[in-house]
């Protein structure tokens, strides 16, 4: 199953950021895929703003993972495996799946898992002055069970 979305705007972004982190706890891996700009971490800070977390959620692009703690609940480990060049490097990081709730951006060929819940952003075509106000498309899908009433949930609403 797969949930199709359009985000108006990056505040749209980070409220499905902050309803989605409603649905995770600790050991649940979250990948997000999309171009420059497309939004990724403004979903993240979503979902840093819905499970509580402390200071402010920014790219980790330059030092690759960043854990935020909680008020409440599981820390928030946010990576961005952009420069990574397989998934041995990123287990070289030595992340803690089992007791955070792991958000990745640019996971591909770099993550190997058997259950996480994937978004794909695309925002529109360059060129367009004034991309960062413009809707995006969201496909979310997952793999394992344990995401089948997230989804179903999320479809719903939409």
């Amino acid at each position: 199953m797969s949930v199709e979305l359009t985000i108006a705007d990056p505040e749209a972004m980070e409220a499905l950021g902050e309803r989605i982190a409603r649905e995770l706890r600790a050991g649940d891996l979250v990948l997000l895929e999309g171009g420059l700009g497309a939004g990724k971490t403004t979903f993240t800070r979503g979902i840093g703003r819905g499970l509580g977390a402390r200071g402010a959620v920014t790219s980790p692009t330059f030092i690759l993972a960043r854990e935020h703690p909680t008020t409440a609940g599981p820390p928030l480990v946010h990576v961005d495996a952009y420069r990574l060049g397989s998934a041995a490097e990123l287990d070289d990081l030595d992340l803690d799946y089992e007791n955070a709730v792991v958000v990745v951006e640019w996971p591909a060929e770099r993550v190997e898992a058997d259950t996480w819940l994937r978004l794909r952003i695309v925002r529109p075509p360059a060129g367009d002055p004034d991309t960062e106000s413009e809707p995006r498309h969201v496909a979310i899908d997952a793999a394992g069970e344990r995401w089948a009433p997230v989804l179903a949930a999320l479809a719903a609403e939409a």
